[in-house]
């Protein structure tokens, strides 16, 4: 059996691997740790928890003993896709280095500018960082990447699912040409090995295991649950998740609950605290201050249950985590190998338990087509049908934003007259001049004479200069003497010309009238 002691690795780098618990390298180590020592590219395949970190951490230490890093250049770079998965990479460091005068920097979001850049300066033999956070410092000027040479893509595959690519293709040109590539990975499809062709020379292929795999210390289920009804579908699926937790009842000493969106890592966690669990949400719109204390809690035994996205799935080393629980099926077939990984690590026993629903048997489908085989059904925990649950149905209440009320415009709307003013005017109103009885004989009324010519002295009539004959007409149309609206009989005097009718249009009507 291979030991730690025939991999040529540096005396002191195996005294800080003894201290640490560990004898005998895991097939992924011993495969990898040799071609690595020889300077030769690397291409590691493994599934998660075998400890493909430490297959990089423990060459990269014993190829960096000898030497000096300079100012704002570092001598080695690793590459990570989450500020976990740097983060723990970085504790890796400290523990297998702690008998080497190595220094190292870690450049993860959320953390100050300032003083990332003071260890820049100072200069690092390795330098531990996510893509973004290192783009952002090389194009500010605090860092030169033209002397490193050990360069290594740590979770290759899920770097270019999160859209690195371009971050990835510019680091890679940032680097020397003759440096040395170590890439590991979970999982390797077709075109990220396509990938890997272009960044890698003559690489040594270290698989240990089928791709895309469990391991086999981990059991396996899946309840195939429906709802009463659609809308109560979340609700009713936290009341399942609560059963299962309680169904493992000691078994079931902490674990991590994956969910595919960031609302219902949220809406999971409140869930479960309102329920007496001890439980906490971490994801990325989390900050770093909050995700690492979150994480630190966990690790120490201080959390028993951790609501995640994936951003947990990925290289995070919990060794003693006895339950994954998926909430939601994930929909990439490859996270569900990374998700149930956390669990069953380092050889010991573990259990992954899944939620799907009608709308994911597909992603379902597609996880047994990867893994080759079908994922046991378990029986529902719940032994009636779900009834509403008040804590449960306040929550989507409150998840669900309350619609607004549509606004009513009173721009034009007349205002309502209080009935005191309306009395006021009813008092003030003169009263109305009763109509002089008509001649039965006569069929209409007797119309106004009228001169036919005005005076030439006389001065023009202007709308406004009433005579004393238009005051009298237009008493007489208040009074009812006249009929308004098209609606009037044909004896009618004049029809819609209002109260302030010229003197010139009345004698043209009755011109008309006389012909």
């Amino acid at each position: 059996m291979t030991k730690f002691s025939d991999l040529n690795l540096n005396p002191k780098v195996l005294r800080a691997v003894e201290e640490a618990g560990y004898e005998t390298p895991t097939p992924i180590q011993s495969g990898a740790i040799p071609p690595a020592l020889e300077g030769r590219d690397v291409l590691g395949i493994a599934q998660t928890g075998t400890g493909k970190t430490a297959s990089f951490t423990l060459p990269l230490i014993t190829m960096l003993a000898r030497g000096r890093a300079r100012a704002r250049m570092p001598r080695s770079l690793v590459l990570c896709p989450t500020r976990e998965l740097a983060a723990q990479v970085a504790e890796n460091f400290d523990t297998y280095a702690k008998h080497v005068k190595l220094t190292k920097a870690l450049l993860i979001g959320g953390v100050s500018f300032k003083e990332q850049d003071t260890l820049i300066d100072k200069g690092v033999d390795v330098l531990i960082a996510t893509p973004g956070r290192l783009l952002d410092h090389f194009e500010r000027g605090k860092l030169i990447l033209s002397d490193v040479k050990v360069m290594v893509v740590d979770e290759a595959d899920r770097m270019l699912d999160m859209g690195f690519i371009p971050d990835i293709e510019k680091i890679f040109g940032l680097t020397p040409f003759t440096r040395q590539t170590l890439f590991f990975s979970a999982t390797m499809a077709p075109e990220i090995e396509r990938i890997t062709n272009t960044f890698l020379s003559n690489p040594v292929r270290v698989e240990v295991a089928r791709q895309s795999s469990a391991s086999e210390t981990i059991e396996q289920g899946v309840v195939v649950f429906k709802a009463s009804r659609k809308d109560r579908e979340t609700s009713e699926k936290r009341q399942v998740l609560r059963a299962m937790i309680e169904a493992e009842g000691e078994k079931c000493t902490n674990a991590i609950i994956f969910c595919n969106r960031k609302m219902d890592v949220d809406m999971v966690a409140k869930s479960l605290k309102q329920y007496g669990y001890d439980a906490a949400p971490i994801h990325g719109d989390l900050d770093q201050s909050q995700r690492t204390r979150t994480l630190d809690g966990f690790r120490n035994g201080d959390l028993r249950f951790l609501v995640a996205s994936d951003v947990a799935a990925r290289g995070l080393d919990v060794p003693s985590v006895s339950h994954v629980f998926n909430f939601d099926v994930p929909s990439h077939a490859e996270d569900y190998v990374h998700r149930i990984g956390r669990t069953g690590r380092a050889g010991r026993d573990g259990k992954a338990m899944m939620i799907c629903v009608a709308k994911d048997e597909k992603n379902l489908d597609a996880i047994e087509k990867l893994l080759q085989k079908p994922i046991p059904r378990l029986e529902s925990p719940l032994k009636a049908p779900p009834a509403g649950d008040e804590v449960d149905a306040a929550m989507e209440t409150d998840a669900v934003p309350k619609p607004r009320r549509a606004r009513t415009r009173t721009r034009n709307k007349p205002e309502a007259v209080p009935e005191a003013v309306k009395e006021t005017i009813a008092a003030a109103a003169p009263e109305p001049v009763k109509p002089e009885p008509v001649n039965a004989e006569q069929s209409a009324p007797v119309a106004p004479q009228v001169q036919s010519e005005a005076p030439k002295d006389m001065p023009k009539e202007t709308p406004r200069d009433h005579t004393p004959r238009d005051r009298n007409d237009r008493n007489e149309r208040n009074s009812g003497g006249y009929q308004r609206g098209r609606g009037s009989d044909n004896n009618s005097k004049v029809v819609g010309m209002g109260d302030h009718m010229p003197s010139f249009i009345a004698l043209s009507f009755e011109e008309r009238r006389a012909g």
